[in-house]
């Protein structure tokens, strides 16, 4: 584990918090930097703590997988964090009056299909 001041670490883990909430940084990168900045862990050893395998925390901190809450968890315990919603980024939607819908599709055949059966229709009472 890394010497750093209560202070220090404090503020290291507020950095990371903030950073991971407004999106400036991945989870996985936010992951990577606990481990190596607060704990100076290797991965190995840093996994057997959280009790994942190091093919997991590997595929957390390259940004693939898609790890369960009590995984992140786990993970984020030994810091005093936790999942929360507050830490999912916020983005801002559309105001309502500007939403337009757009026409539903009638069930059934493809819209090409429906053109195709209108004008094969058409051109069948044309001929009568």
């Amino acid at each position: 584990m890394k010497n750093l001041t209560p202070m220090d670490r404090q503020q290291l883990i507020e950095d990371i918090q903030l950073k991971s909430a407004s999106g400036e940084e991945s989870l996985g990168t936010s992951i990577r930097r606990l481990r190596l900045e607060i704990t100076g862990l290797d991965q190995d050893s840093f996994a057997k703590m959280c009790k994942l395998t190091t093919k997991t925390l590997s595929t957390l901190e390259n940004g693939r997988g898609n790890p369960t809450i009590n995984t992140l968890d786990g993970i984020l315990k030994p810091f005093g964090l936790a999942m929360t919603l507050g830490s999912l980024r916020h983005k801002p939607i559309k105001p309502i009056s500007q939403h337009v819908e757009e026409p539903r599709r009638k069930r059934g055949a493809s819209p090409k299909r429906q053109t195709a059966a209108l004008q094969t229709a058409s051109s069948r009472a044309e001929a009568e």
